[in-house]
């Protein structure tokens, strides 16, 4: 899903950009996958996103965020897809 970047601190690419190169070495903090290399489960190319832990996007101190390869970063975000599914679904009268 595409990143919505009006709903985002202004600096949010700086901001993103420093967690991963500084903080996390350009490596998955979970996994330890390297950025724009193979990944070691997935054979397909890391691309490190930077995840909201309190899934607050408006939250971001550094304790708050943590640089995911896609693998961990959907890992982490499922158990919130599938609460959004369900009540979806429950609006919709299902």
């Amino acid at each position: 899903m595409p990143i919505d970047y009006k709903k985002y601190h202004p600096a949010w690419k700086q901001i993103a950009r420093s967690i991963v190169r500084d903080r996390a070495k350009n490596h998955c903090e979970l996994c330890n996958a390297e950025n724009y290399k193979i990944h070691w489960k997935t054979r397909s190319r890391v691309v490190l996103t930077v995840h909201h832990i309190d899934y607050d996007i408006q939250n971001n101190k550094p304790y708050n965020l943590i640089a995911l390869c896609q693998r961990c970063h959907n890992k982490l975000d499922m158990p919130l897809r599938i609460r959004n599914r369900k009540i979806t679904t429950l609006r919709k009268g299902g």
